[in-house]
């Protein structure tokens, strides 16, 4: 029988059957009410774990991979239904037990597990008017409410890259060169220039202009890095439950 210990670390871990067959992903630990022990796995099964199964948990073992249980897929995959909202009925319980072939008890025992058909278990204490059957005192009991909850997927979230195409313009200096000219008076620092020739002729001078044309070039840049992550989220639901409660009164008759 496996303990609290065992199986903190077995949410969300595969469960396998008897056969090696993949039985589904254990989404929830149930105990029981009265010893507080692991006694039921909620398993999704189905495609895409849509559908929540129900199997015992007393000859479950941990494997390399998982969890292992005795029971085939076929068993767990038509187990009765049951809601898995963090706590089951009577009535499921006998089903389920039943569908296993395990014979179920409301009476308590120290395993967590039913211990078998016991109908003096539960049988009332007192006394009857007719005829002593127990001691003096009567005992009273009362529900209370127990809460725990219970996790289900409630959506999706994916990171999708795309490309888009964005149109950029800016302004870019160029330069260029343009003629301008230049007279300047015969001196005697340049008269040697100005007669360096001869005293008439035919000449041409040429210079060659150049200007600046803009030159583009594009080059892929990483700018950041993406990645989704989970916060958690604290809220507060109010639940709310009728509980019935047993009232002890008297009706004493004085004799005379």
């Amino acid at each position: 029988m496996p303990t609290i210990e065992d199986v903190k670390t077995w949410q969300g871990q595969h469960v396998h059957g008897a056969n090696g067959d993949k039985l589904g992903t254990i989404a929830d630990i149930y105990l029981d009410r009265q010893s507080g022990e692991p006694e039921w796995a909620a398993i999704k099964t189905g495609l895409f774990g849509s559908k929540v199964s129900f199997a015992p948990l007393a000859q479950a073992t941990r494997s390399g991979d998982g969890v292992q249980l005795p029971y085939t897929k076929e068993q767990v995959k038509h187990a009765p239904n049951a809601e898995a909202d963090g706590e089951l009925s009577e009535d499921e319980e006998a089903a389920l037990y039943d569908h296993y072939g395990l014979n179920y008890s409301q009476a308590p025992s120290d395993s967590g597990l039913p211990t078998g058909r016991d109908t003096q278990a539960r049988a009332t204490v007192g006394h009857d008017s007719s005829a002593p059957t127990s001691d003096a005192a009567m005992t009273r009991s009362e529900e209370e409410l127990r809460v725990g909850t219970t996790a289900r997927e409630t959506g999706r979230a994916r990171l999708q890259k795309y490309i888009v195409t964005e149109h950029v313009q800016t302004t870019v200096p160029v330069q260029r060169e343009e003629v301008r000219i230049e007279r300047e008076p015969i001196t005697d620092a340049n008269i040697d220039n100005a007669m360096g020739g001869p005293e008439l002729s035919e000449e041409e001078h040429e210079v060659v202009l150049r200007e600046e044309q803009p030159v583009v070039d594009k080059r892929v840049v990483p700018k950041e890095r993406v990645r989704l992550d989970t916060d958690t989220v604290t809220d507060d639901v109010e639940v709310s439950e009728q509980l019935r409660k047993e009232r002890i009164e008297t009706d004493a008759q004085e004799l005379r």
